[in-house]
């Protein structure tokens, strides 16, 4: 992978031209906001990657920082901060001085899609981000996938067929390099209110990850 590949994609990517319209009525509507591909999040040499779908626009669109700002990064927070992932505390805002512990979080899509709805051929061009993010990364051992999107974008990057290997709560699959896929539901407002998803579930997924 090229640098700038390595680095993400630039404040005004154009890559895909449904989400830099979206991106130039955010701009408009929410001049404060950061409004721009969101970068991954956390230090270098990661054991551990966070793979989310794509930023919310009042969250991570706002903010600049994957999973801040909305209640999806509340309970991912909390999560890594009980796991031993994070330390400091969350404050909702990347000014809060939280630092993550051998983990990194990253999204599938970078900018925010319309409806949190990013389609096939917006996965599809951002994919070489996320794969500079795992192949820059030779420490990784575990990688958890925040929903079925996520999932299929971290085994497109590695050439592992997505048949042999189906998205489903609480699964774990062998990736090459010795490396193992955990998937969880996403941790939204919504899976989290149904009971799709329970902060015990989410953090079950966690106890196996830390364990690779």
């Amino acid at each position: 992978m090229t640098s700038d590949v390595a680095e993400g994609p630039a404040h005004d990517c154009a890559l895909c031209p449904r989400l830099a319209d979206f991106r130039a009525r955010n701009r408009a509507a929410f001049s404060a906001y950061f409004n721009g591909p969101v970068p991954s999040f956390g230090g270098p040499a990661p054991r551990l990657l966070i793979v989310g779908l794509a930023p919310g626009l009042h969250g991570a669109n706002r903010t600049g920082r994957p999973f801040t700002g909305d209640y999806a990064g509340d309970l991912l927070y909390e999560t890594l901060l009980a796991f031993g992932l994070a330390r400091g505390s969350y404050g909702r805002e990347p000014g809060d001085g939280l630092e993550l512990v051998g983990c990194r979080i990253a999204n599938a899509v970078r900018c925010v899609p319309p409806q949190n709805k990013p389609t096939p051929d917006e996965a599809r061009a951002c994919r070489p981000f996320l794969d500079a993010e795992i192949k820059g990364n030779p420490e990784l051992r575990a990688i958890v996938a925040l929903g079925a999107i996520a999932h299929d974008a971290v085994l497109s990057c590695t050439g592992v067929k997505k048949s042999q290997h189906r998205f489903a709560h609480g699964a774990a699959h062998p990736l090459p390099g010795g490396v193992t896929l955990f998937d969880s539901y996403h941790c939204s407002r919504y899976n989290t209110n149904t009971r799709r998803l329970t902060p015990e579930m989410f953090r079950a997924v966690f106890a196996q990850a830390v364990k690779s």
